[in-house]
């Protein structure tokens, strides 16, 4: 069994680690390791001996060379050689009888040894620098140089070799050793923790101060919590490819979901009757929040928005200050949005039961989420009454805005024939024994109120309702983030909107020709379409705040604010494989949203701001909607250039929240036989792109007037353009200033060409 420690292991698998079938199997290791190295290290050569002969130490007669798998020597290829040698101790002779015979036996066991002189032995070290593994041609020569037989300098390369290879071993050993030994002391003293924190067999509380665990011990479950959906991934995986492995797996699965249950019964004292009073008292409050007007509900004259009344609020609901007792000072964000989405109602509901389907319809919302706990199942398909406990982390496309960590219970509810209501609100007594570091956001009862229409649509109803610590925000966002644009209901319901049209033109079949053109046939419709949702995925995942990466800042030298990362991709067959560096930007810019939006995805404009281009023409092959809006569209581009033709493949979405526009350079072969319906999941890609919001300033009207352009009142926009690219294609590689400089340059360069096309350079 093969143990990987080149990188130290998360909190999650230590008891993995403190297993003793590894602990014994590691130390096997490390002893046979030792004993081999031992018999390697020696610094005086063998170059022959009796090996089949028994008595005296077994490690001091195996053959030291790695490199000889041969059979052993014969004994008369011994006697060969040996002829005329003697051995370093004759011994005194005094003795007679079975004396005499004992040193006679002692004396055929015994090995010969060959003493080189310092001179050659600094001859060989020359050669073996430049050369460790000499031919024949140079052994003869060496040989005869130092008047030794060419068996002797054979073996002395081979010792050199294995003695430079056991030292590197005892090295690597002993840094397994450390590591083994810092997991084994950090796993006991959790134990020991856990142990007199609560009874291993009902999960209560022993002593009094046992009722909670130390803000590390939760941390660690919490991350565990958290790293609970990659674990399942992975279980998928394995039982794609390992016969009856599903069956073992979900029994493990049962198994853990048990013992996360006891752990949060005995350590939050939390049972199941109180979970579920809280999920139906939030219940009933959302289905207040979802269905009153005024004067609980305000509409703004000059947005257009509602604004909850928070005086009507607390008379309804009650105040909620006790809650935030000890707790740092919180912002109330509180909005409603409806519309009509195309979806049907079962898939609906099961996307937000599903954690990794809820993940995947909120890809620019989400950078993280997680099933901690199922308390109920529910019933049927949709998992009526179901209640679970979920980990998410929410994002902005930037790493400008902090992300937002929110702990909380989901409750899934069937209301009639005609409507079901999802409804979140976070726990106090599980953020009690949370560090206060971390719970920078809760979850009032929000959620949403799902009633079917006829045709395969749904009307949705959204409330967001939300209590925030304040954290420090880059001026240029903080007026969309304190609006509560930035992760309001609006937001939602317009990435909804649009995930829900993707997906009904991802499943037709009678799309029109204006709609589906350079693409012959259905599968390459549908093979293009799902690669440029997996590369729209990976942008998002790699442009937020989220604690996947490690952002710097860096200045350029005209200014502009830039944050770089870097990751490494060792395996992943849908990213090229290597060191690759992230750059990103964001910059206001006079400019309405949309005019924005129409400039950066209009292919022929495209030269007046792609570098890649080189100023030369582009040209659009192939042209798929995936939505109402003709700016939602996935389109394969042709640029031309006087050294070759590039292929790159482009995906723009907008809704009335915020626009994308998303490329990445492709294979022309593996594009091919994509468009002609090939599985697209190994094509590499890497996309840059851009990230399109409004600023947030939005004002009364100049004037009073039926003419509705008149009425207009669009500010600028919140511009963030990310470029990605492959550094080296070692992953072990190094970033260099090098890399950093040429990302630079290439940011502020575009966004010169940019400014310089839409005459704001002095924005």
């Amino acid at each position: 069994m093969g143990v990987d420690m080149s990188n130290p292991p998360n909190s999650h698998i230590k008891d993995f680690f403190a297993s003793p079938a590894l602990s014994l199997s590691l130390a096997g290791i490390f002893r046979g390791a030792n004993v081999s190295h031992s018999a390697a290290a020696g610094s005086v050569e063998v170059e022959e001996g009796d090996e089949g002969s028994g008595g005296g130490r077994r490690e001091e007669t195996v053959e030291i060379s790695s490199e000889t798998s041969g059979p052993m020597r014969s004994r008369s290829d011994d006697d060969l050689e040996g002829e005329g040698e003697h051995d370093e101790d004759d011994g005194d002779g005094d003795g007679d009888g079975d004396g005499d015979d004992d040193n006679k036996n002692k004396k055929k066991k015994r090995k010969k040894y060959h003493r080189h002189t310092a001179e050659q032995i600094k001859e060989m070290e020359a050669l073996f620098k430049e050369s460790p593994h000499p031919d024949e041609k140079q052994r003869q020569q060496l040989s005869k140089q130092l008047g030794l037989a060419p068996r002797q300098v054979k073996f002395w390369f081979q010792n050199r070799r294995t003695q430079i290879k056991a030292i590197q071993e005892r090295h690597e050993n002993s840094l397994l050793k450390t590591e083994m030994d810092k997991l084994r002391e950090e796993n006991k003293t959790m134990r020991e923790t856990i142990n007199k924190a609560c009874c291993p067999n009902c999960g209560t509380a022993t002593t009094s101060r046992g009722t909670a665990l130390t803000t590390e011990e939760q941390q660690l479950r919490i991350e565990n919590a958290k790293l609970k959906a990659e674990v399942e991934k992975l279980r998928a995986v394995i039982g794609k490819y390992s016969p009856g492995a599903t069956a073992s797996c979900s029994a493990a699965n049962d198994q853990e979901n048990r013992s996360s249950l006891d752990f949060y019964t005995g350590i939050f004292g939390l049972d199941k009757t109180r979970i579920t009073e809280i999920a139906n008292q939030a219940m009933e409050e959302l289905k207040k929040m979802a269905t009153a007007g005024e004067p609980l509900w305000v509409r703004s004259v000059e947005t257009g928005r509602e604004i909850l009344n928070y005086d009507e609020y607390t008379k309804e609901f009650g105040s909620e200050n006790s809650s935030n007792n000890g707790r740092p000072k919180r912002s109330i964000e509180a909005s409603r949005e409806t519309r009509v989405v195309f979806v049907d109602l079962p898939r609906l509901v099961q996307s937000f039961m599903d954690v990794n389907r809820w993940k995947e319809m909120f890809p620019c919302l989400i950078s993280k989420a997680a099933t901690v706990d199922v308390i109920c199942n529910g019933e049927g398909a949709n998992r009526n009454g179901a209640v679970q406990l979920m980990f998410a982390e929410v994002q902005m496309l930037t790493p400008m805005v902090p992300t937002r960590e929110v702990y909380f219970v989901r409750y899934c509810k069937q209301l009639n024939a005609e409507q079901w209501a999802i409804v979140d609100v976070s726990v106090d007594k599980v953020e009690d024994n949370i560090d206060a570091s971390l719970v920078k956001c809760r979850k009032r009862p929000s959620g949403c109120i799902i009633e079917d229409k006829s045709n395969g649509h749904c009307k949705v109803i959204w409330v967001e309702h939300l209590e925030c610590q304040k954290s420090t925000v880059h001026t240029m966002f903080r007026t969309v983030v304190h609006s509560g644009l930035a992760f309001g209901a609006r937001h939602w319901m317009a990435t909804l909107q649009l995930q829900c049209e993707r997906l009904v033109f991802f499943m037709a079949t009678n799309v029109p020709t204006k709609d589906s053109t350079g693409v012959a046939t259905l599968a390459g419709r549908k093979s293009i379409l799902k690669l440029a949702q997996r590369m729209t995925w990976s942008f998002c995942r790699a442009l937020g705040a989220s604690s996947y990466h490690i952002w710097s800042k860096v200045s350029s030298k005209t200014g502009e604010d830039i944050r770089i990362s870097s990751r490494k991709n060792l395996n992943d067959p849908g990213e090229p494989v290597g060191l690759i560096l992230c750059a990103v930007s964001s910059v206001w810019l006079p400019v309405p949203p949309h005019i924005l939006f129409d400039f950066l995805r209009d292919e022929s404009r495209r030269n007046e701001w792609d570098i890649m281009s080189n100023g030369g023409p582009v040209q659009a092959t192939a042209n798929l909607a995936k939505g109402q809006d003709r700016g939602n569209a996935v389109t394969i581009l042709k640029m031309k250039s006087k050294e070759n033709n590039m292929w790159v493949l482009q995906d723009s979405g907008t809704n009335a929240y915020e626009s994308m526009v998303i490329y990445a350079p492709v294979d022309t072969n593996g594009m091919q036989s994509v468009i002609n319906g090939c599985d697209s999941s190994n094509l590499a890609i890497l996309p840059s792109g851009f990230s399109i919001l409004p600023d947030g300033h939005e004002s009364r009207p100049l004037v009073i007037t039926s003419r509705q352009e008149e009425k207009s009142t669009e500010g600028g926009s919140l511009l963030t353009i990310a470029f990605q690219i492959l550094t080296n294609t070692s992953p072990t590689a190094k970033l260099t200033m090098e890399s950093v400089d040429s990302v630079n340059a290439l940011i502020s360069c575009t966004l010169k060409n940019i400014k310089t096309s839409l005459q704001c350079e002095d924005s």
